[in-house]
């Protein structure tokens, strides 16, 4: 058994993410480039008990505040069957956006009142499904949205024959709070395609207390967005709604049941700051983001309990449940993608060389969308000094499918470093790429999309996601 190095790379994690002495990554105890050997690349390795402990990290941030907090896992990060099973055994609740979904976390066995539902284009049959399982809560979208719900239950109960009890919905709002991420991750503004302006909501709560007999208002919901490196916005949207809850208890008497600040609690991308001076700063700041979830509560709480004590209504406060909606802070670091360097090239005119990988933007679309920067080592030499520079690309025919940002933007380094003498054959890791990676791949240039692996204790592996063949490329086809 190869032990693990006492003076460790910066990227680490005990436990987790380590360099041990025959100069090799491991994964939880499993040697990252066996796996390869075994499954082939391109390869996602997760980890279970890297899932596990940022679900720990959660529900101890909710002991600290002591508060009911209720985490519902935003399932759209990843949603392979094994890790959903991860995450209910690991005791925490589900999130969901399409009717796709919420067949999968009904499958994947989370109960009906452990499911929410958002989207901001639900469809009837969607409704229907979310009205029949009895799910938590359905976070309308907009005011033409509770008709859609009401109608589902209508159409429910006439085709059931049954008297199943109102669905219980809840209102999202988008209350123009900003933050420091991605413009494209932010859901807080009112240039984003979601929710109810502060302008409609007593109209929104008013048309929701219509028909009580087929709706029942539970909640209120905000996201301010993915990545979002500050404790400031996720206070200021708690404030925002707590203020919303107060009003709505003046003027009609209801007391919401629960107050949902959404997710983006960030991920640390880099532990590793070799290339980080090579980012903008907004960018270092948004990647190497360490906010604790027991902060972002803390500081939640605080303000609204503030605002409670002036308005005399720190009953309300008390009564209310907390959700969050945490995705990327489950899974982003508990994934590994596992490539080989299948081809090399020097350009003798810039002195460049190339590697060409087997992993491209189809299995890392966050990479080409966002400019996303997952930090690349060598799997087969990790404790090898990483000081020499490469342009490294993915196998796509497209000019797009680099590990830069070919825009010249400067939003991604232009070089990736990695050990001295990179030959083909040998194994990369694209490091903290567990959310919106497996979800999101897609088969382009007809490439059959890649096997998933699941650590368990031991360093086992299991597989949880088969390599697809050239003919499950024809699966829908019809000629």
């Amino acid at each position: 058994m190869s032990s693990v190095l006492t003076n460790a790379p910066a990227w680490t994690i005990p436990g987790f993410l380590e360099a041990r002495d025959n100069n090799h990554l491991f994964i939880s105890a499993a040697d990252a480039t066996a796996l390869t050997y075994q499954y082939g690349t391109p390869l996602f390795v997760f980890s279970e008990s890297r899932i596990r402990a940022n679900i720990a990290r959660l529900q101890a941030a909710a002991k600290k505040v002591d508060r009911p907090i209720k985490f519902c896992y935003a399932s759209k990060a990843n949603s392979n069957m094994a890790v959903l099973g991860v995450v209910r055994d690991a005791g925490i609740d589900i999130e969901v956006n399409s009717g796709g979904e919420l067949f999968k976390a009904l499958r994947a066995g989370f109960r009906p009142d452990q499911i929410i539902f958002n989207g901001t284009s639900k469809t009837d049959d969607e409704l229907d499904e979310a009205v029949r399982a009895g799910i938590y809560s359905i976070n309308v979208d907009s005011i033409y949205e509770i008709e859609l719900v009401e109608d589902a239950m209508r159409r429910a109960r006439s085709e059931l024959n049954t008297g199943l009890p109102p669905a219980r919905i809840a209102l999202r709002l988008v209350p123009e709070i900003g933050t420091r991420s991605h413009l494209g991750l932010q859901t807080a503004l009112l240039t984003s395609k979601f929710g109810i302006s502060s302008s409609e909501v007593l109209d929104a709560f008013r048309r929701g207390l219509q028909n009580p007999d087929l709706i029942h208002v539970c909640g209120i919901h905000i996201h301010v967005g993915s990545q979002t490196p500050d404790v400031e916005p996720f206070a200021e949207a708690f404030k925002s709604m707590w203020n919303h809850l107060m009003t709505i208890h003046r003027e009609t008497g209801l007391t919401l049941e629960h107050i949902n600040l959404g997710g983006g609690i960030p991920v640390n991308y880099l532990r590793d700051r070799s290339q980080a001076d090579q980012l903008p700063e907004h960018e270092r700041d948004m990647l190497g983001a360490e906010l604790e979830p027991s902060d972002v509560l803390t500081e939640a709480l605080r303000v609204a309990r503030e605002a409670a004590r002036d308005a005399q209504a720190e009953h309300l406060l008390d009564q209310v449940t907390i959700l969050l909606e945490p995705g990327r802070s489950v899974i982003a670091d508990a994934g590994v993608v596992l490539t080989k360097v299948q081809n090399i090239k020097r350009r003798p005119e810039t002195n460049d060389i190339w590697l060409l990988t087997d992993a491209g933007y189809n299995l890392l679309l966050s990479m080409n969308n966002y400019k996303w920067y997952y930090h690349l080592i060598s799997a087969s030499r990790a404790c090898t000094s990483a000081d020499a520079q490469y342009k490294v690309a993915g196998p796509l025919c497209d000019s797009g499918d680099v590990y830069f940002d070919i825009e010249r933007h400067g939003r991604l380094p232009d070089y990736r470093l990695l050990p001295r003498d990179v030959k083909p054959g040998e194994v990369l890791a694209l490091l903290n790429s567990g959310a919106y990676s497996l979800a999101q791949m897609f088969p382009y240039n007809g490439r059959p999309l890649p096997a998933a692996v699941m650590v368990r204790d031991g360093g086992r592996a299991d597989l949880i996601r088969k390599r697809d063949t050239y003919e499950d490329l024809l699966m829908n086809d019809v000629w």
